[in-house]
């Protein structure tokens, strides 16, 4: 149980943050919820609070690729709790899929600024509160996409390979403090993200284009945002004593298959 741990949970409105935020919850964690979104981040707020009345909730708003918005939800989260024991690093975006040659550059900074800096901050800023407490969890969302190529995704590739390797790296500096960092690789999970570039691939149907996908996988599905939020949940907790540095696939095996096919 993570019962009074304080967790903050980026890109919470939706997606693999909002599961995330509900799984702790559910272990009694107290959260602080961020999101660039207010009106998601509040729905998400009202509905956790519901389902799980005993937990301490608050929501900050914030754009993660700005520096000074990252440092007032780090501030506000120690404000109201007085410590941070977890951090699951999320928020992100996919940007466009294009080639190589034709990438839109304002897309391709959008997508680094996010994705990249976003964490960068995130690590910036919580790891000192950590360091002070002698304890700190924190978890990283990389993607597939951070430990092999994805066709016409190169800036998402490449911000996901930085998370990966941000990772490492605060893991060797920061263990002799009692802060462990690990990132998390999801594969295809079924998520509005994930469900929004199934339109872009096939406008007219995108089922079918999840269905031709989920082919491709050695499980022949797509995962569900509730199964990473328990792999997030573990790294988050007092469970995990001496997982640090890793970059965790959780993706049902697909990265294990050679090329894209």
């Amino acid at each position: 149980m993570m019962k009074n741990k304080v967790m903050i949970v980026t890109g919470a409105g939706m997606g693999l943050g909002l599961a995330t935020a509900k799984e702790l919850a559910s272990r009694g964690a107290n959260l602080v919820l961020v999101d660039y979104n207010d009106k998601v981040l509040e729905e998400a707020k009202a509905a956790i609070a519901k389902e799980y009345p005993a937990v301490k909730i608050i929501s900050v708003v914030a754009d993660v690729s700005n520096e000074e918005a990252v440092k007032n939800y780090v501030n506000e989260a120690v404000k109201a709790f007085g410590t941070i024991d977890g951090l699951y690093n999320n928020a992100g975006i996919e940007g466009k899929q294009a080639s190589i040659t034709e990438y839109d550059v304002n897309v391709f900074k959008k997508v680094i600024d996010i994705n990249l800096m976003g964490v960068y901050y995130g690590l910036r800023y919580v790891i000192p509160v950590m360091q002070k407490q002698k304890y700190g969890r924190i978890v990283n969302a990389a993607s597939v996409g951070g430990i092999r190529g994805v066709l016409n995704q190169m800036p998402y590739v490449a911000s996901k390979h930085a998370v990966s390797g941000m990772s490492k790296n605060a893991a060797l500096e920061y263990g002799r403090d009692g802060v462990l960092t690990n990132a998390i690789a999801p594969g295809a999970i079924l998520t509005p993200m994930v469900a929004e570039a199934f339109r872009e691939v096939n406008p007219a149907d995108p089922k079918a284009a999840e269905s031709e996908y989920a082919q491709r996988n050695p499980t022949k599905r797509l995962g569900q945002p509730h199964e990473v939020a328990k792999l997030v949940a573990f790294l988050l907790s007092d469970d995990n004593g001496y997982i640090n540095g890793q970059t965790i696939a959780i993706d049902g095996g697909e990265s294990n298959m050679y090329g894209n096919s």
